[in-house]
């Protein structure tokens, strides 16, 4: 008779063991976990402070009187804080003097929003010239269309204006001693003055015929007619400059060299309102590159594809010839579409000086 097989007396007598594979997988994520959080952590310290970047520029044949004329380059802000009440910038700033200022655009939000802008402004000096130009994620600077006031300028671009800053949409000139340094937006350089003036001539002959105009069509007439005072000013300023004179060049889109060798090849070398005898041109646009790789460059450009040339993008580069500088900006652009915040990419302003010296 057989016996029976007795059983296991002992409870865990043939478990199977449990499986490290688990253990090592949830210490993996642990690890990723932590890791994501301290980049979050720093990513979002290094947001919220601004970094003053010195930068000299040597300019040829550079007047005495203008030798070291310093100027704040700040541009991309895109309508945000940095900081509350932009305390980082009010810092980055402390005890930083200045002999001008320049906004290369992209400065609201997508909403429109002009009041951190406003916040920036109130931080700087009063007494010192400040000229913006419009990015292409900025309305218009004009009013097209009737609003509550007469101004040719949009509301947000009179509140600007009133806060002390220049819309620049004509040569300006500032004397220091017996010398002169313009300001001049980049488009002018481009400009058929004759065509364009023709134009809005043409569109003031046919809104002056009319015997009765709509609240819209007096606004577009008071805008025409603004224009052809600015084309007028711009000829004159044009005729007004010496080959002596300092030309500093405000674009937000940084230009190309092969836009600056066609430029080139067609103006006549004995102009002196040339982008040729440009001293710098400060542009913006790029953001940096949005994403950075720590220690490294831009991920990717929608422009220029995955990891493109610093030069590109951002920093002082020469073209042709002419210098120019783009600045990494300081909040986050749309411009970048699956990069909504920016990565490992500190906000900048930059501190440019112009000097006859080599550095």
């Amino acid at each position: 008779m057989r016996r029976r097989r007795r059983k296991n007396q002992y409870v865990f007598a043939g478990e199977v063991p449990r499986s490290r594979g688990k253990s090592f997988l949830l210490g993996l994520l642990m690890v990723l976990l932590a890791v994501a959080l301290a980049v979050l952590i720093s990513n979002f310290t290094l947001n919220n402070q601004v970094l003053l970047t010195p930068v000299s520029v040597t300019v040829q044949n550079l007047p005495q009187d203008l030798e070291n004329w310093s100027i704040l380059h700040i541009s991309d802000l895109h309508g945000q804080e940095i900081g509350a009440g932009q305390s980082a910038i009010r810092k980055a700033l402390s005890g930083t003097n200045y002999s001008s200022v320049v906004f290369t655009g992209d400065l609201l939000g997508s909403d429109g929003d002009v009041q951190p802008l406003l916040d920036v402004i109130a931080l700087l000096a009063t007494d010192k010239p400040k000229f913006l130009i419009p990015g292409d994620e900025d309305p218009s600077p004009y009013a097209s269309a009737a609003h509550d006031s007469l101004s040719v300028y949009a509301p947000w671009a009179q509140a600007v204006m009133e806060a002390g800053v220049t819309i620049l949409d004509e040569p300006v000139s500032i004397l220091r001693g017996k010398s002169t340094i313009w300001f001049v937006p980049e488009y002018l350089y481009n400009l058929d003055l004759n065509g364009m003036t023709a134009v809005y001539q043409k569109q003031l002959d046919d809104l002056s015929a009319s015997d009765s105009l709509t609240p819209d069509q007096s606004a577009q007439k008071r805008l025409t007619e603004h224009h052809l005072a600015r084309l007028e000013r711009v000829r004159l300023a044009m005729s007004a400059m010496t080959e002596k004179d300092i030309q500093v060049v405000l674009t937000h889109t940084p230009l190309t060299r092969e836009y600056v060798y066609t430029m080139l090849q067609w103006v006549d070398k004995k102009e002196i309102f040339s982008l040729r005898n440009a001293a710098v041109v400060l542009a913006g646009h790029y953001a940096g590159g949005q994403w950075r790789l720590p220690w490294g460059g831009a991920v990717y450009v929608p422009e220029y594809g995955w990891f493109p040339p610093d030069n590109l993008i951002s920093g002082l580069d020469y073209i042709n010839g002419i210098p120019q500088y783009i600045s990494p900006g300081l909040a986050a652009s749309s411009y970048y579409p699956w990069q909504p915040f920016r990565l490992f990419n500190q906000p900048e302003i930059a501190y440019i000086t112009l000097t006859a010296h080599m550095k």
